[in-house]
């Protein structure tokens, strides 16, 4: 809890730091806000199963070549 308290202060003070910064800074503190945001989000059940039947499809396929 206290880590997303000062996650969010500091997130605040880059804010107001840029400001007075050109408009690349500005883009630049937005874009490591919206990349921390996406960090936070779950992976979605969805793409986990994807992954899951990849996996088993590379197991199937390495072991057909072994043979």
């Amino acid at each position: 809890m206290t880590t997303r308290k000062n996650e969010k202060d500091r997130q605040r003070l880059e804010m107001r730091a840029s400001d007075i910064l050109d408009p690349n800074s500005q883009i630049g503190v937005k874009l490591r806000s919206l990349y921390a945001a996406v960090q936070e989000e779950a992976i979605p059940e969805r793409f986990l199963d994807l992954l899951e039947k990849l996996d088993q499809a590379e197991l199937v396929a390495s072991a057909k070549a072994a043979k």
